[in-house]
Order: C-alpha cells, then sequence, then structure tokens
C-alpha cells in the first residue's frame, strides 16, 4: 500500500480515538503523530497495518506506565527491540493499550486508568492482562497488537475477545525493553483477527537479539500455501472438555467431530497436572515478581512519596502507589523467598515445573499438537470476581501449565455461547509454531 494510503488510515484513527476509547477503554496513549513521524514508502511485512503496544513495552520519548500510578510520569528512554523490528517492517503503531497493573491479573480490572470493556459486551471483562490489546483488536480499531504473557495474559484475553492469540516459544521474541513480572515466564506475544497478521509479526519481531541472552538464534517462517495437514496427529482430554459447562462443552466436541472428519488422527489422552499448576506458578510468578519490582521505589524509578528519612520513602512510595493485587504477589513473593520457607515452597515449586513440562513433552513426543481450552468459562460481569483472588487466579487454570513449560500455544476463537466467544488452545512442542500456523489457517478457512 502507499505512503497516502497508510497516513489516512492513520489519519482516521486519530480522528476517531476518543470516541471509540470512550467505548472500551482499550489505550492509554494515542501515538498517531508518533506513527506519522515514520512513515515510508518502502515496502516492509507490516505495510497498511495498524498496530497498538501494551503499555509495559518501551518505545523511546513517550510514555511506559504499566498502568500503575507508580509509573504514571515515566517516559522510555530507550526502543524496546520489538519496536525497532516492527518500524523497520513498515507497521504502524498507534496506541499504547490498557493493561492489568504490571501485568498482574486477568481481567484488566487492576488498571489506574480503569478497566477495559469487552467489545462484545461492554458489561463483561475483556480477559488480562492484556485486556487492552484483545479489545483493540477485537474492536477493529487496529489490525495487530502487541501483549505480554506469564500466565495466559495473551491467550486468555483472546479467548475472552474472539481473537487469535499467540503465545510464542520461550525465548522465541526479545524482551529487551518488556518491564519484567516474572522473567522465568514472561513472553511478548500478538493478537489479530486472522493467522496471517499473527505469523507476518512473529516472523517481523521474533530471532535472536543480542540485549536479550534468553532469545534463540532461531527463525520460524511459514508457507500458507501449504495445505497438508493429513499427517498432523492431535491429543486432546475429554476429561478437561467434560470439566466445562454444557454450552462450552458442546463447541469444544463439535470442533473434535468436525477435525476427525478431516481423517486426521485425534486422540483422547489424559492431560493431567493442572491441579498442581496453579500454585506452582503462584509460587515462582511472585517469587520473580517481588525481586523484580524491588527496583521500583521512588529512587531508582517512578514516582515517589516525599519524606526526611530514606525508608520512609520506599515505604511510602510502594505503599500508597501500588495497587492492591500488585502489593498481594510481591508479599506473597516475599514470603516464599524467606529463610526457613525457600525449600518448602520455592525450592519444591521448580520441581514440580519440571514434572509438568516432562508431561506435555512426553504427549508432545506422540502428537503434534495438543488442544485444550483456553478459558474455564466465557468473559464474566466486571467486578464479579475482583475481590476474590483465588477465582480470578483460576481463570488461567488452562494456559498456566503450558506457560512453565515455555510452550509455544495459540488461542483460535471456534464460536460463540450466549453471544460469547469461546476459544481453543493450539499447544505444540519448542519452535514448531509452523504447526499452529498450519492448523489454525486450516480452520479459519474450513471451519465454521
Amino acid at each position: 500500500m502507499s505512503k497516502n494510503h497508510i497516513s489516512k488510515r492513520i489519519d482516521n484513527f486519530d480522528k476517531n480515538y476518543n470516541l471509540e476509547n470512550k467505548k472500551y477503554n482499550c489505550f492509554t496513549n494515542n501515538l498517531s503523530d508518533y506513527a506519522r513521524s515514520y512513515l515510508s514508502e518502502k515496502s516492509g511485512l507490516l505495510n497498511d497495518k495498524l498496530i497498538a503496544i501494551k503499555d509495559n513495552i518501551n518505545i523511546k520519548g513517550y510514555p511506559t506506565t504499566c498502568c500503575s500510578k507508580l509509573l504514571e510520569n515515566h517516559q522510555s528512554v530507550y526502543d524496546a527491540t520489538v519496536i525497532t523490528r516492527i518500524k523497520n517492517q513498515n507497521g504502524s503503531i498507534v496506541a499504547k493499550t490498557n493493561m492489568d497493573e504490571f501485568a498482574m491479573g486477568s481481567s484488566t480490572e487492576y488498571s489506574c486508568f480503569g478497566s477495559v470493556s469487552n467489545p462484545h459486551n461492554t458489561s463483561k471483562v475483556s480477559g488480562g492482562s492484556s485486556g487492552g490489546s484483545a479489545a483493540a483488536v477485537a474492536s477493529n480499531l487496529v489490525d495487530i497488537s502487541l501483549g505480554s504473557d506469564t500466565g495466559g495474559s495473551v491467550r486468555q484475553p483472546a479467548a475472552f475477545c474472539g481473537v487469535y492469540g499467540l503465545k510464542p516459544t520461550y525465548g522465541s521474541i526479545s524482551r529487551y525493553g518488556l518491564t519484567a513480572f516474572a522473567s522465568s515466564l514472561d513472553q511478548i506475544g500478538i493478537f489479530a483477527n486472522n493467522t496471517i497478521d499473527i505469523h507476518n509479526m512473529f516472523k517481523t519481531i521474533s530471532g535472536h537479539d543480542v540485549n536479550d541472552s534468553n532469545t534463540i538464534n532461531q527463525k520460524i517462517t511459514f508457507d500458507f500455501s501449504q495445505k497438508n495437514i493429513e499427517n498432523i496427529k492431535i491429543g486432546y482430554s475429554e476429561k478437561l472438555f467434560n470439566q466445562l459447562n454444557e454450552g462450552l462443552k458442546e463447541k469444544y466436541f463439535e470442533l473434535i467431530d468436525f477435525l476427525q472428519s478431516q481423517n486426521l488422527t485425534v486422540k483422547n489422552i489424559d492431560i493431567d497436572m493442572l491441579d498442581v499448576a496453579i500454585p506452582t506458578y503462584y509460587i515462582i510468578a511472585t517469587a520473580e515478581a517481588s525481586s523484580n519490582l524491588s527496583r521500583f521505589d521512588g529512587i531508582r524509578y517512578g514516582d515517589r512519596k516525599n519524606s526526611d528519612k530514606i525508608d520512609e520513602i520506599y515505604s511510602m512510595t510502594r505503599s500508597e502507589l501500588f495497587g492492591s493485587e500488585v502489593k498481594r504477589r510481591i508479599m506473597l513473593g516475599n514470603y516464599v523467598l524467606s529463610s526457613g520457607y525457600y525449600d518448602h515452597y520455592y525450592n519444591k515449586a521448580l520441581k514440580v515445573r519440571r514434572l509438568i513440562t516432562d508431561h506435555f513433552l512426553a504427549h508432545l513426543s506422540t502428537f503434534n499438537a495438543l488442544l485444550l481450552p483456553t478459558a474455564p468459562s466465557t468473559a464474566f460481569s466486571k467486578n464479579e470476581k475482583k475481590n476474590n483472588p483465588l477465582e480470578m487466579y483460576l481463570s488461567d487454570i488452562y494456559t498456566i501449565p503450558i506457560s512453565l513449560a515455555g510452550l509455544p500455544s495459540m488461542n483460535i476463537p471456534i464460536g460463540k455461547v450466549e453471544g460469547l466467544p469461546i476459544g481453543m488452545q493450539i499447544c505444540c512442542n519448542y519452535l514448531e509454531e509452523n504447526i499452529i500456523f498450519l492448523l489454525s489457517h486450516y480452520l479459519e478457512k474450513h471451519y465454521k
């Protein structure tokens, strides 16, 4: 597309920004001027695409607030690697998106900018923590958005909002410029309304980065002319489907019936260990969070509460400017890392994480892909679970095990129940995103 065409799209986004954002509250900053500043006639994978970025990813000279009062006035001093790569492929970054504070939440209700509304029903949540990114794509305000996924924060909101949402192999995308939550779990993910846009963004931003020692020196690309799915073996768990309500269960079994009708090998298997995944995750993630968030103390980063005593600056800043969920997770993390509890909780959680990983890898040694529910329900009502942390945490019961294993997984929309979208996860072995793209694209074209 021409420079003139994308310029008109940016202008239209800018013109409608306030009105559209009032409906869903999915954006924190309008970056239309930023997108205009690097418009080019050059060709790239992301030509003509409007893109939104979760507000925990750095863009030089613009706010990165993590939707926290503590970072309300913070401006980034450098670009995240993914931002540089998007610009190199001519993607137009037009907005930052709303999120749960420091990416800690499953509903995008823990944000200093207020909660995000689900475009399919504004009384419902958009999911979290990347709820703004999911809603921005679901409402067609942007074509593609980036989020971050630590325990399900891309896939679950993608399911709630009826869009595609990829959490790639751990280490496949640089996290340089992503505000850390739990470093052994964090991964930048992608939202879009179709598989091709997901792939093109993944191709753009993936690959080795000298600024992130965890990145993998391997690029994954997919040829969309490839249509052969006959050799793919798929595993699913009736036990997991039967735990869901009748509406969701019916949709999942309809998909299984369709796949079996395509002469694929589709077998029921025992996908287990979900009951231990939640406590394992919340030990490891909170432990890492308590360490990563220690830098936000009013001295090194962010706003501060003033006092003549340094210890009072620390305590007042963190107690008054952190939200309730962030403080809860920091306290949990400090507890499991404290003397006398480290071995009992943290070390044990690391061992269970290994068992969960081995369980999934054992299945993936036999099957090319595993199908799991993305969420245990459709999008729930605002304030329904906000004051019940344990119930909120269970929203990610199907996504967390895959995060603990570092495996790639993508939510694909498969229909609606009572007017609200539901999604299915496609999970594959490390660096086998190609299989995810193949199955997703096939279902996108043939399954209605």
